[in-house]
């Protein structure tokens, strides 16, 4: 309606939204199963659910990788026996995933008004950086922040903030080391410098950055963004936290799509028993977080030099450890273990 406030706005075209997914899922339900007792779905945000005998029918809308963990919270507290997924995208990861747990979860894959079984997607093979890229790295360590690379990309951190990515020229195709936290900084960086990053350069922002990185600063920007990775930081120069020996930054599962969205990381390395250990580190409270773990060690497993069983460590600081993240992973098929640091 005309002069209605934004904020309506957008909590009516949500509503209404719901209201079509959860049409939506009930006729994909009620034609999949030609069971016309199929009834109402309920809000699962964002998506639709319905409870139909002891099976629960989960509609997964947005960011569908990410809601695994959510859906097993919400089948759970309804008590059904099975859960079945549903989605339009990302239905090989989540089956991959679902096939970790005890529950039985059943993925489908929705085209139009057919519902396919998915099959679980295998890892993929990611390229390393490009050798010119990787030539980067004596830069990224004369300025002070430790290289890392995570699906082809080498970038540079300070205490898990990202400060410096290595990217190809737009124009000319040549790489080029750009400074900044993010793609507006390091573009304004690049207009200040010339777009030529030095060791001296990128060491002023690193000192920037490394002194709000630090757990008696103040509350600051820098030290609110990728605090998973600044966990994670610790844990690397610390093992022993965890029982481990050894400990390195390792790709997550599947890509990072934007540096500023808190996302669970991983480490792997061994432990005083000479086992493989993946460290995942989550902080706030993400109900994803126990399905996202059991695919990193999926992940290490298929690595070469990985043998035998993987011990497997979710970190949170002590004020995310919730209920809720201790059923699922008691759902797991194989022993997680939980624990807290900061």
């Amino acid at each position: 309606m005309p002069g209605e406030p934004p904020v309506a706005d957008a909590a009516a075209a949500s509503a209404r939204r719901a209201r079509l997914l959860g049409l939506k899922l009930r006729a994909l339900v009620r034609d999949h199963l030609r069971d016309q007792s199929v009834g109402e779905a309920v809000g699962f945000a964002p998506g639709a659910a319905l409870l139909h005998g002891d099976a629960a029918w989960i509609l997964l809308d947005e960011r569908p990788t990410h809601r695994l963990g959510a859906a097993l919270a919400w089948a759970t507290r309804a008590g059904a026996g099975t859960v079945h997924l549903i989605t339009e995208s990302g239905s090989g990861v989540l089956a991959r995933r679902a096939a970790e747990f005890t529950t039985p979860i059943g993925v489908w894959h929705a085209d139009e008004r057919t519902l396919l079984p998915a099959l679980p997607e295998p890892f993929l093979t990611e390229p390393p950086a490009p050798a010119e890229h990787m030539s980067f790295r004596e830069l990224i360590t004369a300025g002070g922040a430790d290289p890392i690379e995570e699906h082809g990309v080498l970038a540079g951190d300070v205490r898990g903030l990202e400060v410096c990515r290595v990217v190809d020229d737009p124009v000319s195709g040549e790489p080029r080391l750009e400074v900044g936290i993010g793609a507006h900084d390091r573009d304004a960086f690049a207009m200040m410098h010339g777009g030529v990053a030095t060791a001296e350069s990128l060491a002023r922002v690193v000192a920037m950055v490394e002194q709000q990185r630090r757990l008696d600063a103040p509350p600051h920007p820098f030290n609110r963004l990728a605090r998973e990775r600044l966990l994670r930081w610790h844990l690397v120069r610390e093992p022993s936290l965890i029982g481990a020996v050894t400990l390195e930054p390792v790709p997550p599962p599947v890509p990072r799509l934007n540096m500023k969205d808190s996302v669970p990381c991983v480490a792997a390395g061994t432990d005083e028993q000479g086992a493989s250990v993946v460290a995942v580190c989550s902080v706030g409270v993400d109900l994803d977080v126990i399905p996202f773990a059991a695919d990193a060690r999926l992940q290490a497993e298929t690595r070469a030099d990985v043998s035998g069983d993987v011990r497997l460590v979710v970190v949170t600081p002590e004020r995310d450890r919730v209920k809720v993240t201790e059923q699922l992973a008691g759902l797991l098929r194989r022993p997680c273990e939980l624990t807290t640091h900061g």
